[in-house]
């Protein structure tokens, strides 16, 4: 099926992933669950870090091909650093948004978990996506905002790094 333009291709993607209220992925990870989850989200840019060995606070600037993080330490310099090197620092367990979500493709996961040679545990994070894994279910994720286009910021930019072209080239808006 073709879209005259990539919003709604990239709509019609998210509209086939599978949707969990905050509330259930709450409930599901109350008491002894918590052990099942981990957040596996890579570092992107922007994001505010505490770097260990010198006990400051810094954002990721820039990311380099082999792996090194560029923290800007309070606009007074730069320090490079590998990810053990520091923690992100996140406000809460959960992302903001009041929804996370789950590929229905198997395609989509593999492309995710990096089977076709991407990063797509980077790419994603860089689209703004926070990203979980489940022992028993599989990867998850979700949006840490709220109040923006969500299509703009994030779905669109993920559906074009996804290397999708569901939509008529010509119609870019």
């Amino acid at each position: 099926m073709r879209f005259d333009t990539i919003k709604d291709a990239a709509w019609s993607w998210v509209q086939s992933f599978n949707a969990f209220s905050m509330d259930m992925i709450e409930r599901f990870i109350e008491g002894e669950h918590i052990d099942e989850w981990h957040e596996i989200t890579s570092p992107s840019l922007g994001d505010r870090v505490y770097v260990f060995d010198n006990g400051e606070n810094g954002e990721i600037s820039n990311i380099s091909d082999d792996g090194d993080y560029f923290i800007s330490i309070n606009g007074e310099g730069t320090v490079i650093r590998k990810a053990n090197e520091f923690e992100v620092e996140r406000d809460s367990f959960l992302p903001m948004w009041g929804t996370m979500w789950q590929f229905s493709e198997r395609l989509d996961d593999d492309w995710l978990s990096g089977e076709f040679g991407e990063n797509g545990l980077q790419i994603m994070a860089n689209c703004g996506f926070r990203i979980y894994e489940h022992d028993e279910f599989g990867y998850f994720f979700g949006i840490d905002g709220a109040g923006y286009d969500f299509y703009e910021a994030h779905w669109i930019p993920l559906y074009k790094a996804r290397g999708l072209h569901w939509h008529n080239e010509e119609n870019i808006a």
